[in-house]
């Protein structure tokens, strides 16, 4: 509770409302307080009170950011007192424009903004038309964050509101270029950046950050970009792309993200000699020295943020990918989306396409072409629902599935010579070197890409596909659109129309023979952000495989027979916020389910309480 001169102010929610806190390192107070537009030199002191829990067990919004209030009035203070010049370059309470003349008396702002006041849809209609003006999309993506850094609230309805236009403008494909360029088009840093020169200091790094309530971290150590590679500290382009996803797709307020990138040095020598390079100029750290900073982290992040901290890994190596979730599943809230999430998502494609093409998964044959991360993930999770739908043991449903990798098919003969990760797929089988082979000797019903290698599967795979099955399921699912086995346009064209087809990127609907089909894209945004608010709104402490079968089975319910009539096996994105809210409800009943779940008691809708924790974009009205 804040008391200044002896009064008590309350927010929209009826709890106290914050002028202005104390530095929360010093527990110093700013000099000055402005409230309700007077400067007043204040000799007292300013107490506030924790937020209590709600009836759900989740905490109020202290500054009002969950909720629109246009009608109902806050002060924008947050951590230290803004006013005039100031308030404008806040980009978390800047309304540029939209200040209203009210407004601008009380807060300092008159003579600083012309004098017209627009609405908060008029700002958003000169955006989107700015941004169509520019044809090259990396541009289309620097005013994208340029709009981030001024105005956040203004960035996040533009990009709610006009999600399926401008998801690939933030996100996959372009983020790959984006993070190519880091170093060049950097302008005001976001996230931490965490180093071998912060080794014994990761705490201290992290207290640095200005937001203390967070709820969810991604972070990557750039080692693998999407298909691109090492990267170094320029990957940072991906925890930034995916937590705005988090806010705009999955409604986690944006000052509960945190995106921080772990620079150990990169061995991509085109970036050493890039005099723009913004890492550490040094080849990448491995073994004992890379397990170290990253036990410091996970540490110091559990130290600083307790329990029920989200911690997302993103594209690391597939080494590090796998030991770190071995390592830390156990003891830590962590999830990789490259693992767990595509899994999840192939798999829900694939279940509703079982659900209008008649049959089930275990009616299939499933082959891989790439037995990285991302396909032994989503391989595994296929085998668990297999598994659940016959009571089949899990090790017998994963002989439904076949994997090839970069020298031939994983074959019970090359067991030896596997990494760990593969082993569980070295099926009985003379050793096949090729794909295509694979196909003919197999003779699979599914055919999944993850090889992150374009044009794999060529005319001749194809076609083999389609010489096998009436309808077969094609999913080309590497990142970004480079890098895709193949493109929609092939998939439909070689198979005469036949192919159920998604991908990873983006494609354009194809016209075939006088039909139009409109390829799915395979895309994680669909799973991550309301797994991610799943876990958050259930105060989770931990991840479990049946939390990603129920993410699965949520999004594939909201396909219709309408959308796969139009060769859709995933909902369009216009609608993801719903989605969301419907995965994050599935998720948190699993947690409950599962006694994980620690925000007690259990709300009675949980799809009407995921939607009320989410974050709204609408401007507030100042005081």
């Amino acid at each position: 509770m804040f008391s200044l001169n002896g009064s008590t102010f309350l927010n929209n929610k009826g709890l106290p409302s914050p002028l202005c806190t104390t530095d929360q390192r010093s527990g110093r107070l700013p000099a000055t307080v402005v409230a309700f537009g007077v400067s007043k030199r204040e000799t007292g002191s300013l107490v506030m009170e924790t937020p209590k829990s709600d009836v759900s067990g989740g905490v109020h919004d202290v500054y009002g950011e969950d909720t629109a209030t246009l009608d109902q009035p806050v002060t924008p203070w947050s951590v230290s007192v803004a006013s005039g010049y100031s308030l404008l370059r806040d980009p978390h309470h800047n309304k540029g424009l939209a200040f209203t003349y009210k407004e601008r008396d009380s807060h300092y702002l008159r003579g600083l903004l012309p004098p017209t006041v627009v609405s908060q849809d008029l700002q958003l209609k000169k955006m989107l038309q700015n941004i169509r003006q520019y044809q090259i999309p990396l541009q289309r993506y620097m005013a994208m964050m340029d709009l981030q850094e001024r105005n956040q609230r203004l960035f996040y309805k533009l990009l709610i509101e006009n999600v399926e236009e401008l998801l690939p403008v933030v996100y996959t494909p372009t983020v790959g270029e984006a993070c190519q360029k880091y170093g060049s088009i950097l302008r005001r840093p976001q996230g931490l950046f965490i180093s071998l020169n912060e080794k014994g200091k990761v705490l201290e790094v992290l207290r640095n950050w200005p937001e203390k309530d967070i709820q969810v971290i991604v972070v990557t150590d750039g080692e693998r970009i999407l298909g691109l590679g090492d990267l170094g500290c320029q990957g940072m382009g991906i925890p930034v792309g995916k937590l705005s996803l988090y806010t705009a797709l999955g409604g986690v307020r944006p000052s509960a993200c945190l995106p921080i990138t772990i620079d150990v040095g990169t061995n991509n020598e085109t970036l050493l000699n890039d005099e723009f390079y913004i890492g550490l100029r040094q080849k990448r750290a491995t073994g004992e020295e890379y397990a170290e900073l990253l036990h410091e982290f996970m540490m110091a992040v559990k130290q600083n943020y307790g329990e029920k901290i989200l911690i997302q890994f993103e594209d690391f190596a597939n080494h590090n990918a796998f030991d770190l979730l071995e390592k830390y599943g156990t003891t830590h809230l962590v999830f990789n989306d490259d693992i767990q999430g595509t899994a999840s998502v192939v798999l829900s494609g694939l279940i509703s396409a079982m659900k209008f093409s008649g049959g089930s998964l275990t009616d299939h044959t499933f082959l891989f072409l790439g037995a990285g991360e991302a396909g032994t993930g989503i391989a595994e999770l296929i085998a668990l629902e297999i598994s659940k739908q016959t009571d089949m043991p899990v090790e017998e449903a994963r002989k439904k599935v076949w994997l090839v990798d970069s020298k031939g098919l994983i074959v019970s003969s090359r067991l030896e010579s596997l990494q760990q990760f593969k082993k569980p797929w070295a099926h009985e089988h003379e050793p096949v070197d090729n794909l295509l082979d694979s196909i003919n000797q197999i003779k699979p019903t599914i055919l999944v890409g993850t090889s992150g290698r374009g044009q794999t599967f060529t005319k001749e795979v194809v076609e083999a596909m389609a010489s096998l099955n009436e309808k077969p399921i094609i999913l080309a699912l590497s990142n970004p659109t480079s890098q895709s086995e193949c493109t929609a346009e092939e998939a439909y064209t070689w198979s005469q129309g036949r192919a159920i087809f998604a991908s990873g990127s983006p494609f354009s609907p194809v016209e075939y023979e006088g039909k139009v089909f409109t390829p799915g894209q395979a895309n994680n945004a669909y799973i991550f952000p309301g797994f991610g608010l799943g876990l958050i709104m259930s105060g989770a402490i931990r991840v479990h495989d049946d939390m990603l079968l129920a993410a699965a089975e949520a999004l594939s319910s909201q396909v219709t027979q309408e959308h796969f009539d139009k060769g859709l096996i995933y909902p369009p994105f216009k609608s993801i916020r719903s989605i969301s809210a419907h995965i994050a409800a599935d998720v948190a009943a699993k947690a409950y389910e599962l006694g994980l779940a620690t925000r007690l008691p259990q709300p009675k809708d949980l799809v009407k309480y995921a939607e009320s924790c989410m974050y709204s974009p609408s401007y507030r009205t100042y005081r």
